[in-house]
């Protein structure tokens, strides 16, 4: 008697799949587009990946290095500037980039990345003397945990030029690599 009435009432017991999202015109985050969004919900828009620069010269200077040693943003500062075509060069301690600028001959690095949690580099104490040795013309840029306000601040007296949470560094990779890793004479327009 109850599945009678079940049929004729239209239930239905089996399991659903989402087809009927499809059907009723939702594209999978939970807005079918008849009416407004829910407030702090907004479209996500991709963001456009920056061309990547003229392949480099076998025996080009670097002029991007990174002060890091976390395995995830070291494979993934690698990863994006072969993307790029930017050599990037990763050192551990002031006298190994030392000694890498001193083979670069006369150029100085465009930009230096310091991860602020690799206690081995000492950020806080190498950054200004980086910055007292290497003037305007190098970037030093920092990255940290977003919650790690203080650090931020200290960052920033010490001479960071920019420091940025991990997730807007991870976002902004490409363009900063591309802006500092073209050579200036090449004429580059970030996008």
């Amino acid at each position: 008697m109850g599945r009678e009435r079940g049929e004729h009432q239209g239930i239905f017991t089996a399991p659903m799949d989402h087809s009927y999202r499809a059907n009723m015109g939702d594209n999978g985050n939970g807005n079918s587009g008849r009416g407004p969004r829910r407030p702090g919900f907004s479209a996500s828009y991709p963001v456009a990946e920056p061309e990547p620069l003229p392949a480099p010269k076998e025996d080009a200077a670097s002029r991007v290095f990174a002060f890091v040693e976390d395995l995830f943003f070291l494979s993934k500062i690698q990863a994006t500037g072969q993307k790029m075509n930017v050599k990037v060069e990763f050192v551990k301690n002031e006298k190994e980039l030392t000694e890498r600028m001193k083979s670069n001959g006369e150029e100085k690095p465009s930009l230096i990345i310091f991860d602020l949690n690799n206690a081995n580099a000492k950020p806080l104490t190498l950054i200004p003397k980086l910055k007292s040795k290497l003037k305007k013309g190098t970037s030093i840029i920092g990255f940290l945990s977003h919650v790690q306000g203080d650090l931020k601040l200290k960052a920033h007296e010490a001479g960071c030029d920019m420091v940025l949470p991990r997730s807007a560094f991870s976002q902004n990779l490409p363009q900063l690599l591309r802006r500092h890793g073209a050579a200036d004479d090449d004429s580059v327009t970030t996008q």
